[in-house]
């Protein structure tokens, strides 16, 4: 079955390419969300020998470096992949060019959205991890931009005769933990965690997605250059508060699984069981130690 082709990879290129000079701006989004990404490695009792990490701007390869773990980078565009301490290479995410069992650890810090063929690159990763590798990712989540495709869509049927795609469409929570499961991992969990930013302008906001690298790429996206008064127009829609800013919040799933190996628990088979419902339900519980009737 063939991909849609909802995204412009050329045009998601050449935004990661212009971001690479520009991502000081928003460094401290940037780190906040690898912050949050990289403590889940806290909760795991393992030594990783070999990581690769994809699109993390540089900044997730040097704190896997700073915590002993070699690291190999990749992204899309070249002078991105430049920003990263150690290895890098320059690689499209749609066709990860490593080998089978190539890594122990696998991560992608805010980077995986603009893919056409998110199955195909999750069962990548799975390939390329070792048995009982660990693949961890955030992926920005809605309702993340709501606000702002809101206003641009009522700004734009005012002015016009009706609306172009300005803002990416983003996966739930749910869709998340799906493909994890459709793509062969083991053990998936996906939580969610939110940033809390706040803006006094919508030119502010249009700034930073524009330093992030996360301008709009849409295929379907208008090439004429949008009507003069359709952002002053979309800026009346978000009514800032008492403190002259709105809110933007960035909400985030956390993608934690495991490439399977025999070395893992495993669910028993129906009928395996031991122990009905009923008779856990029912039986004495034993008295806590130390305690009398």
């Amino acid at each position: 079955m063939d991909t849609p082709i909802i995204f412009d990879r050329k045009a998601v290129k050449a935004h990661r390419t212009r971001s690479a000079s520009l991502r000081h701006s928003v460094t401290p989004v940037l780190d906040a969300g690898v912050d949050i990404l990289i403590d889940r490695l806290d909760d795991v009792t393992r030594h990783f020998t070999a990581a690769l990490d994809v699109g993390g701007r540089g900044i997730v390869a040097q704190r896997l470096i700073a915590r002993g773990i070699p690291t190999i980078s990749c992204d899309l565009s070249h002078a991105m992949a430049a920003n990263a301490p150690g290895p890098a290479v320059c690689v499209d995410e749609e066709a990860l060019p490593f080998a089978p069992h190539s890594f122990d650890l696998v991560t992608a810090s805010l980077s995986l959205h603009w893919i056409n063929d998110l199955p195909g690159t999750f069962r990548q990763i799975c390939r390329i991890l070792k048995p009982d590798g660990l693949f961890l990712a955030s992926v920005p989540i809605l309702p993340t931009l709501r606000p702002l495709r809101q206003a641009l869509e009522d700004a734009e049927l005012a002015l016009c005769d009706g609306v172009s795609p300005r803002v990416s469409p983003l996966p739930t929570q749910q869709s998340c933990a799906h493909l994890l499961q459709r793509a062969g991992f083991a053990l998936p969990v996906v939580d969610t965690e939110k940033l809390d930013l706040r803006y006094r302008s919508l030119t502010a906001l249009l700034q930073d997605l524009r330093a992030a690298g996360e301008t709009n790429a849409l295929a379907l996206r208008s090439r004429t250059t949008a009507p003069r008064f359709l952002f002053p127009a979309a800026s009346a829609e978000l009514v800032p508060d008492a403190g002259g800013s709105f809110a933007m919040p960035l909400h985030m799933a956390i993608l934690t699984a495991w490439a399977p190996a025999p070395t893992q628990p495993q669910p028993l088979k129906p009928g395996a069981f031991t122990h009905t419902l009923d008779t856990v339900l029912t039986s004495p519980k034993p008295l806590p130690s130390g305690s009398t009737d």
